[in-house]
């Protein structure tokens, strides 16, 4: 697996979220009950050898590992887990979701209560999915993917510097030294207008991706990317497995108040599915960093680096 080319994508007909999978929702799904930990405390990140903000969840007795993922329309649970779990009740609802990889899935839903540290997230309603390599040890070990249901009902406060993040209740206060970046809701994700080699590509803000940035192959061309330059292979996870994927170096990217140089940058291939986004900010284009998302609002904080070039 490519670290840098992690895709981790749920979406909704008609909603401009997330990458690689696209979640057709037939009803409206309750938002969940969250209860904030009142001392704001700090998370670890609990997957190694990554950048990707995943914290240890206990979920009916159990403790996995959950990914955080700001590109996620609603909140996932790998099959496997649901099963040992031993809940027998699931939504009779169809979902369909779609990889990268044009392969689909059935399934249902399900309402779980997850702990996070002092943070409770009752009544959550979660797709039972096939996660393949997101869920296993091989791949991200993460069977659980907690998304923008969860984090639009406060701020997410990612400390990438020192592996932590948390959850804090709607209108918390913010530490003096980060700033607002330009941004704007899409759907109830994040967007943000980026320059890619002088073009003006729109992308979407994604926790649940490990890259920098991630293109379209409609957006790589339009940027004038795909000229022949050199190229690598990658891959990407998707739903239920894992798609190759082409990599291509950036010579600059711009992303509100900086310039990075030489970026390298996935490339995926173009899907025929409304919403589906241009471009991807993952979590490298905050290495060092603190960001706070709060979604409900559409804004987001950035603290500023000493350095405004990176990568020169």
């Amino acid at each position: 697996m490519n670290r840098r080319t992690l895709l981790v994508r749920l979406g909704m007909i008609g909603a401009a979220v997330g990458g690689g999978w696209w979640l057709k929702d037939n009803v409206v799904w309750r938002r969940p009950d969250v209860t904030f930990d009142p001392a704001g405390g700090w998370l670890a990140f609990d997957a190694p050898r990554t950048a990707l903000p995943t914290v240890r969840a206990e979920v009916g007795g159990l403790t996995v590992r959950a990914l955080i993922d700001s590109g996620a329309q609603f909140s996932v649970i790998d099959r496997r887990l649901f099963a040992a779990l031993g809940q027998a009740h699931s939504f009779d609802m169809p979902l369909l979701a779609y990889g990268v990889g044009g392969g689909a899935q059935l399934g249902k839903g399900t309402t779980l209560d997850v702990g996070l540290g002092a943070t409770l997230i009752r009544t959550l309603r979660a797709a039972i999915l096939d996660l393949g390599p997101l869920a296993s040890e091989a791949g991200l070990g993460a069977p659980l993917i907690l998304g923008q249901d969860v984090l639009s009902q406060g701020l997410l406060d990612i400390d990438v510097e020192r592996r932590r993040l948390r959850l804090l209740a709607p209108g918390a206060a913010v530490p003096d030294h980060v700033a607002p970046v330009d941004v704007r809701r899409v759907g109830r994700a994040l967007g943000a207008t980026i320059t890619v080699e002088g073009a003006t590509v729109e992308a979407v803000i994604d926790t649940g991706a490990s890259a920098l940035l991630s293109l379209s192959r409609e957006a790589a061309h339009g940027a004038g990317l795909l000229d022949g330059r050199a190229t690598d292979a990658g891959s990407s996870l998707v739903l239920g497995g894992s798609v190759a994927s082409t990599v291509v170096e950036a010579a600059t990217v711009t992303f509100g108040d900086q310039l990075y140089r030489r970026v390298r940058t996935a490339v995926y291939g173009d899907v025929a599915i409304p919403g589906y986004p241009a471009a991807l900010i993952g979590m490298e284009a905050f290495e060092g960093r603190r960001l706070i998302m709060d979604m409900g609002a559409g804004r987001l904080l950035l603290s500023r680096t000493l350095d405004l070039t990176i990568g020169a």
